[in-house]
């Protein structure tokens, strides 16, 4: 388990722990929106695990005021998109390795709508709204996920990503000061039509343990079902450049 705040981390492996009997459960501090935390835990990932069969990148943060990372980046895209595309890229050789294995991206249907400005990634000309970063984010998810599957075909490695549904958790903390109103439906009655956290899971574990799966490689999944995403999310073009800027940010060869 790769998490941000170890002390609920390992709270919630205790958990798992309890609940299934399995204690080869390691808790692995990661911080998605700092390169250098996500080169660290690669180097400590590829140095004591024999195996990575399967790579779920489920981290987010949602509608955030216009905040900047260490590395100089937009926080939305930090943590959503090129955290977890260097992460993903570090793995790759003990991915392939342990081939069968897969990747699975959470994006979400806020990919619908969203535009990827490879030259304005970060909203320095673009006006900022969390809503308009958020969509960027999550379309990148899914690009990704087009672009990486076309470069592991015939590897061995699976790639999907998919929308989990609207799920009772604090990803939405950040609503509530940027869309009051918005906010103010998420109350009781809103809450009551949402997923649990469990009920998010499924379309997540569908996509991991799912034989016969991989001759969908590349594909968008909601609900566990393959569903088609949205034309700008099947655009191989801006898929290629947004691989490329991405390479160049984080510092890794775009080949």
């Amino acid at each position: 388990m790769a998490c941000r705040d170890l002390v609920r981390g390992e709270a919630a492996a205790e958990e798992v722990r309890v609940a299934t009997g399995n204690g080869n459960i390691v808790v692995r501090h990661l911080d998605l929106a700092s390169l250098f935390s996500v080169r660290q835990f690669c180097s400590e990932i590829l140095q004591t695990e024999e195996r990575v069969d399967l790579l779920v990148n489920n981290a987010g943060v949602m509608m955030c005021p216009k905040w900047m990372t260490e590395d100089g980046f937009e926080m939305q895209l930090a943590v959503n998109h090129l955290g977890h595309f260097l992460l993903t890229n570090q793995l790759l050789p003990k991915l392939k390795s342990s081939a069968p294995s897969r990747v699975i991206s959470v994006s979400s249907m806020a990919h619908k709508g969203g535009e990827v400005d490879v030259d304005d990634l970060f909203f320095s000309r673009r006006s900022y709204t969390p809503l308009r970063s958020y969509r960027q984010s999550k379309l990148a998810n899914v690009l990704f996920t087009r672009e990486l599957s076309r470069r592991l075909r015939g590897s061995g490695v699976s790639c999907f990503c998919l929308h989990p549904g609207v799920i009772r958790t604090e990803l939405g903390r950040h609503v509530q000061t940027s869309f009051p109103l918005l906010g103010a439906l998420l109350s009781l009655p809103a809450l009551l039509l949402m997923k649990t956290p469990h009920e998010g899971a499924q379309t997540s574990i569908y996509c991991a343990v799912t034989a016969g799966l991989e001759s969908k490689s590349g594909a968008y999944f909601s609900d566990c079902a393959e569903k088609e995403a949205a034309p700008e999310a099947r655009d191989d073009e801006t898929a290629l450049e947004l691989w490329n800027e991405s390479c160049r940010l984080v510092g890794l060869n775009p080949d």
